[in-house]
């Protein structure tokens, strides 16, 4: 009953708070510093260090949770290409490091419309051979992302797989943004988090003159043979649920192990609220089983 009443609240917080500040008409850089603020509700867990680095010139942010890491994810956080940062994600990549057992890496990787693409995918690239130079094998890293972070965690690896490179142990991936031309959205009976205007905008400022069907800007029209393991979670009430979807038979028509799993009435990017809510915890908790059953012993 609490958690019902508790899933009742952040929904009503989400729609009267943070979806209208993803208004294309609120400038990016209010946006930028409001979803800084807004992101505090969603605190890590207790026992979580944070450490600021630098790998390949882009700043980074080390969350570990325990004393021993089993592995290396490389986290890309969300936010349209336009905002977000590794700060604003804290409490998720927190949870995400309690639940896996890894040291988590959020590179804070260009935003557009000041670097459009590819300078995300750049900036992910390069993180991830950082990483491969300093040491970590191929198959104690793994690769995840929310959101905008989910569309590039996918695109890194069609990228790493078409120039040869050694490819994560496995991908996971939270309300991915894989088609950003936008032709198929899903039009739930309650969205309390975006909007496709809002989205549209970030789309047309991240791809600039590149086609918004390039599969490395919208990875759901590419070829994804070869990939690692997949899984993608998704909330019922949310316009990327098609993204998802279709990411998943894609994958699934190119012989790739996926699994697709749709949390019924919950939104965008649920798993901010892990620690709060129970069903973004146990949905961390899967992700995170995810990622360490896929690491090399």
């Amino acid at each position: 009953m609490l958690q019902h009443v508790l899933e009742t609240g952040l929904r009503q917080t989400m729609n009267r708070l943070v979806r209208p500040l993803l208004h294309p008409a609120v400038p990016i850089t209010l946006q930028r510093s409001l979803t800084r603020q807004a992101y505090r509700s969603s605190v890590p867990p207790r026992g979580c260090r944070f450490r600021k680095d630098v790998l390949a010139g882009i700043p980074v942010t080390r969350t570990r949770y325990g004393t021993h890491a089993r592995g290396v994810v490389l986290y890309l956080h969300g936010g349209g290409y336009i905002i977000g940062s590794s700060t604003t994600h804290r409490g998720l990549t927190g949870h995400l490091a309690r639940t896996s057992g890894c040291e988590i890496v959020t590179p804070d990787y260009r935003l557009a419309p000041e670097h459009p693409f590819p300078a995300a995918l750049d900036d992910a690239e390069a993180t991830y051979l950082a990483l491969l130079d300093a040491g970590t094998a191929p198959e104690h890293i793994a690769v995840a992302g929310d959101s905008a972070g989910g569309g590039l965690s996918i695109a890194l690896a069609m990228r790493l797989r078409d120039r040869n490179q050694p490819l994560p142990s496995s991908l996971t991936v939270f309300s991915p943004w894989t088609d950003l031309t936008q032709q198929a959205l899903y039009a739930p009976v309650c969205e309390p988090v975006l909007q496709a205007q809002w989205t549209a905008k970030a789309a047309a400022l991240y791809a600039g003159p590149e086609p918004l069907s390039n599969p490395l800007i919208s990875p759901v029209f590419g070829d994804l043979s070869g990939l690692p393991p997949l899984l993608i979670q998704v909330g019922s009430q949310e316009i990327l649920l098609n993204d998802a979807e279709r990411l998943a038979r894609a994958a699934s028509r190119d012989n790739v192990q996926a699994r697709l799993e749709v949390f019924n009435n919950l939104w965008h990017v649920f798993q901010v609220h892990s620690g709060q809510l129970e069903r973004a915890t146990a949905a961390l908790t899967t992700a995170g089983n995810h990622i360490s059953s896929h690491l090399a012993a």
